[in-house]
């Protein structure tokens, strides 16, 4: 049984637990296993791993490769010795024994049957029924990890998707664009986020923030941070009043997790863009000529930890600029320097002319975003060009 527990349920995919338990119950009770889960529509269950005993002859390493998922078939019937519970056909020999058990925790609803099927042999002993139960409960209660793992990530990544999806309406005088990317193949979902406010005057204000940690919590918790932002920059209040009223209000709250957040406010009257930083990353202006520059601005503490300190820098936004928001999942690589990191981003050269949505495009996978460790969050904007009067 010790072994069971360090050779079943070693990564959190189900299909290689199911591999996992077949490979396991065949090598050590001598029969070919079979695992089939019951679907959600009600439908035959589906086989979802298979795995026959290993030879004699073979070595203990070659039959760890025992266990390779076959596509279902169909089994004669015939003699069945011993049926703990469930059926997913009989053995074909005369002197074949049968085992079914189910794929369940205790009293939970099962989740599936493990089939084995001895030939050439005794009947399964009570030890033998006894190991086969406890590799399918241990089995099952891994596969019931990994759903609920599954479920819950799905659930904050729709919420992730439907939080961007719509960030806001800027003024017409101004064009935008963002994208969203969660993090790896398990689709990580995490805190990042950015968001459009319109303010008085034909000002908008431009926000990306980035929430510790990863999963629905941080997702719940950026929700919070976009809904306080949202109402402290209906005050009109200078960007860098935003973030420390915020701050504070964080900062009290002890269950939030810090964030970093970046705020720009964009004047098209004037040509102008106001920055603060609360721990992020500096943005990009990306000129018509398609070359980036890193803006440099001060970066106040991140947001909940009730220092303060923010402080403002405007400068000018040239006709066809466009600025580029982005998280730190867009550049940050493993065991590079965040300098080298974002030096890689402002040494690339863009078509003439991209507006918003071809600069988002083009960064996204000229810096391969879409393989990136982290989540990402962009956003672009640039001030729309006024029709020839």
């Amino acid at each position: 049984m010790e072994r069971a527990v360090g050779e079943i349920g070693t990564t959190l995919d189900g299909t290689a637990t199911c591999r996992e338990l077949a490979a396991f119950t065949a090598r050590h009770l001598r029969a070919t296993a079979t695992v089939d889960l019951l679907t959600e529509s009600g439908t035959a269950p589906r086989r979802a791993a298979r795995a026959s005993p290993p030879e004699p002859a073979r070595s203990p390493e070659s039959a760890e490769l025992s266990g390779r998922p076959e596509p279902p078939e169909p089994e004669p019937a015939g003699r069945t010795d011993r049926s703990v519970a469930g059926s997913a056909g009989a053995p074909t020999a005369p002197d074949a024994h049968r085992l079914s058990v189910p794929l369940a925790v205790h009293e939970e609803e099962p989740l599936g049957t493990v089939t084995l099927i001895r030939t050439g042999g005794g009947p399964f002993s009570a030890d033998e029924v006894a190991l086969a139960r406890y590799a399918a409960r241990l089995a099952a209660r891994h596969l019931g990890h990994a759903r609920r793992l599954a479920a819950a990530e799905d659930a904050a990544l729709h919420l992730q998707r439907a939080l961007v999806a719509e960030p806001g309406r800027p003024h017409p005088n101004l064009e935008i664009a963002g994208g969203y990317l969660p993090a790896g193949p398990r689709t990580l979902v995490g805190g990042d986020w950015f968001e459009t406010v319109r303010l008085h005057f034909g000002r908008s204000l431009l926000v990306v923030g980035d929430v510790m940690g990863h999963g629905l919590d941080a997702a719940v918790d950026m929700n919070a941070y976009r809904t306080a932002l949202r109402e402290v920059a209906a005050t009109d209040l200078p960007p860098h009043r935003v973030l420390r009223h915020l701050d504070s209000v964080v900062a009290e709250d002890g269950a939030r997790r810090p964030a970093t957040v970046l705020l720009v406010r964009v004047d098209p009257a004037r040509g102008t863009a106001t920055f603060a930083s609360a721990g992020h990353l500096p943005p990009a202006v990306f000129g018509a000529d398609g070359s980036a520059e890193l803006v440099d601005l001060p970066v106040g503490p991140p947001l909940g930890t009730g220092v303060g300190g923010y402080e403002p820098t405007t400068r000018p936004l040239r006709p066809g600029d466009t600025l580029l928001l982005f998280t730190d999942g867009l550049v940050e690589r493993r065991g590079e320097d965040i300098d080298h990191s974002l030096a890689r981003l402002a040494a690339l050269r863009l078509p003439r002319d991209c507006g918003p949505d071809q600069v988002v495009d083009q960064v996204l996978h000229r810096l391969g975003a879409h393989g990136a460790e982290d989540d990402v969050a962009v956003l672009a904007a640039r001030i729309r060009a006024r029709p020839p009067q």
